[in-house]
């Protein structure tokens, strides 16, 4: 049960809460300016400090944001499950993202996860009564995350551990604390406006006792069927081709790629890094630097070659007789001595040219040699440069196998996107009959469940029926409806009526206490229940007081607490019909007061 809201600042008007039923009144005073407003008396901010310190997350926007309330620290006492005494929780605007037990509350340890990291012991001990659970505390006060405060509430106060798909202990909280903000007087089924039944039903299957995992598949089908209807709409894109395509394309795009990868791998798995593969690399091209050099002297030495081959041919003994005719013809008569001479001149040149002939035929030998010897010698090269090139082709070096590496996880990763468009042009491309396939399997499972389950359902029917009855009279048809929607798990509050705005709040009010009881008796929930006034508008005279004597009644006989504010002109009402609100009535009285009134005592604009 909640004990006690109060803060650190003197003015704010402690509010301290009993079991049963609270009645929190805010009431008009004789020195009200015509412009103040009960409005202003701080009912709604009570319920907002009661979220704010039950771990709701506050913006910039939030009532404890305010610079006048900032530096405030709030304190809610309550019971806590398995502790002895009350626990304090604190927490201010200034420090949002923090909050502060008194005395500290650590978590259970999860028993499956001691159980998959210890093997099993087993221990003689002599029998006994059932033994009593200790409470987890900490020595002291404790500051906490946010995000374990909220844990804490869904562990303790609803019984919620391990994986609890689509059901959280803020969204729980919502529907046991309206918040008249977030419009939760609206409609039964909805803690804020335009909530989605898919997103509200798990919740409350699980404060009704029902499969809360099956109702949040529904949110699961929901979401593939809102990317498919948004997807859809992007194919009549003309970007959309380029960005995703068709999947029959994407397809053979797909095929092409992963034989790229194939032949990558198949080199990288063949792939022989040879040793000193630069070393090679480079006597290989010393090599062919050799082989073409000796190419090139080849070509001068054949050119020489012919050359000299004919010189020798033109390299003749030289003709001196045919002087002896031209003089004989001329009638002179040469003497001996002069043809001595002309013998020793051809002699001398006959000599010359052997002199030549020998040595051009030396020159020829030399070079023909040296022709054979660059024959050997680039033969010889050849080989090993064959053998050097035949390494090289069967290996390679450590540089190239990265690059083959690393060109095969680029192939990969191009491969990866393609397959992410297709599996997106495939989800366009789906046809509508999967997901309604999705849906009527999932029908037929909680069809299945709420059959199974008939009990529990049975349970809140009888319990909303009498509540509803009690206010309306039994002439008057109320049930709550549970069956297997399209959409979502619906669960509908009906008191059988014209349409009015009293008999909505009613429905909500039969509907809230339900839950609440029904929880509570389960252990799936904690013992409060708070309603804003608001829970009253438009509701008649008669219904309001018996509203006010089903909560004494239930809360009495569940050992419960309902907290609820309300005017003093609606008490009032209830008072004139019999209603005696003196037992209920908690402290501080709520005025509209401009100077100390109101909850905060001290008004300013929200």
């Amino acid at each position: 049960m909640l004990r006690q809201l109060r803060a650190d600042d003197e003015r704010f008007k402690t509010v301290t809460f009993q079991s049963g039923l609270n009645l929190l009144v805010a009431e008009t005073t004789n020195v009200s300016r015509s412009t103040d407003s009960r409005n202003g008396s701080g009912k709604s901010s009570m319920v907002e400090l009661l979220h704010f310190l039950l771990g709701a997350r506050a913006d910039n926007k939030h009532l404890v944001a305010r610079k006048e309330l900032r530096r405030t620290t709030f304190t809610l006492s309550l019971d806590w499950p398995e502790l002895r005494e009350e626990l304090n929780v604190s927490r201010s605007g200034g420090d949002a993202k923090t909050v502060t037990l008194d005395p500290g509350v650590a978590r259970r340890p999860d028993p499956t996860a001691l159980s998959r990291i210890a093997e099993p012991l087993t221990l003689s001990l002599p029998e006994a009564d059932e033994p009593e659970t200790l409470p987890v505390t900490v020595a002291g006060p404790q500051t906490v995350q946010l995000t374990e405060w909220q844990a804490l509430i869904e562990e303790n106060l609803f019984g919620l551990a391990g994986d609890h798909p689509g059901v959280s202990g803020r969204a729980l909280l919502s529907f046991l604390i309206r918040r008249v903000g977030d419009h939760g007087f609206n409609e039964a089924v909805r803690s804020f406006a335009r909530q989605p039944e898919g997103q509200a039903a798990p919740n409350l299957a699980y404060l009704l006792g029902l499969d809360s995992a099956l109702a949040a598949r529904y949110q699961d089908i929901s979401a593939k069927k809102n990317a498919r209807d948004q997807l859809k709409k992007a194919v009549n894109d003309p970007v959309w081709g380029r960005v995703v395509g068709k999947a029959a394309d994407l397809r053979g795009e797909i095929a092409v790629q992963s034989s790229k990868i194939e032949e990558l791998r198949r080199q990288i798995a063949a792939f022989r890094v040879v040793p000193q593969y630069e070393v090679l690399k480079e006597r290989a091209d010393d090599l062919t630097r050799r082989i073409q050099d000796l190419s090139t002297q080849d070509i001068i030495d054949r050119r020489n070659l012919d050359h000299l081959e004919r010189s020798v041919e033109e390299a003749v003994d030289p003709e001196v007789r045919y002087l002896e005719q031209v003089y004989d013809e001329l009638g002179v008569t040469l003497p001996q001595q002069a043809l001595r001479r002309f013998d020793d001149v051809r002699a001398f040149h006959a000599a010359v040219v052997r002199n030549r002939r020998t040595y051009l035929k030396e020159e020829i030998a030399e070079t023909r040699q040296r022709l054979d010897a660059r024959k050997a010698e680039r033969a010889r090269l050849d080989d090993e440069q064959s053998g050097i090139l035949k390494d090289l082709n069967d290996g390679g070096a450590l540089e190239a196998l990265t690059t083959l590496q690393k060109a095969l996880s680029q192939e990969e990763a191009t491969l990866g996107a393609l397959q992410h468009r297709l599996e997106a042009a495939q989800t366009v491309e789906a046809s509508s009959r999967e997901i309604e396939a999705a849906r009527l399997e999932l029908t037929r499972e909680v069809d299945t469940d709420l059959r199974e389950r008939q009990e529990q359902i049975t349970q809140a029917t009888v319990l909303f029926n009498e509540l509803a009855g009690r206010l309306y009279g039994s002439g008057r048809p109320a049930y709550l409806s549970v069956e297997a929607g399209r959409s979502s798990l619906k669960i509908t509050p009906k008191i059988s009526s014209d349409v009015s705005q009293g008999i909505n709040k009613m429905s909500i009010f039969c509907f809230d206490l339900t839950m609440a009881v029904i929880a509570h008796r389960e252990g799936r929930a904690p013992d409060f229940l708070v309603h804003d006034s608001h829970i009253f508008d438009g509701v008649d005279d008669r219904q309001l007081t018996r509203a006010l004597e089903i909560a004494v009644d239930v809360t009495a006989a569940e050992g419960m607490q309902y907290i609820v504010t309300i005017n003093e002109d609606d008490l009032g009402k209830a008072r004139n019909l019999g209603f005696n609100p003196a037992p209920y009535l908690i402290e501080p009285l709520l005025t509209d007061a401009y100077e100390g009134g109101g909850l905060f005592g001290f008004r300013f604009e929200r």
